[in-house]
């Protein structure tokens, strides 16, 4: 009789769990969100007719995009710090 082995994710240690949380964050979930910030940016920019409004879109982009890295900046350190303790 054959015993079924756990998954690999249990299998993983804190720090490898930490890592690929880690490596989510970075590498899928914010570039995706900043390329929806910049997809529904451009469809905004296409029916914006005046400069003021196109210059308040813009600083609404990179307002967005400064909380978008402030977030995943924080995760990140969240995950750090769970590590080191």
């Amino acid at each position: 009789m054959r015993i079924a082995s756990p998954p690999l994710l249990m299998m993983a240690t804190r720090t490898d769990k930490e890592a690929r949380l880690k490596d989510f964050i970075t590498q899928q979930k914010y570039p995706s969100a900043r390329a929806e910030l910049d997809i529904l940016h451009q469809a905004a920019l296409a029916g914006a007719a005046y400069h003021e409004e196109i210059q308040r879109l813009n600083d609404n982009l990179r307002r967005d995009k400064e909380r978008l890295a402030g977030e995943r900046d924080r995760k990140i350190a969240q995950i750090r710090s769970k590590q080191s303790s």
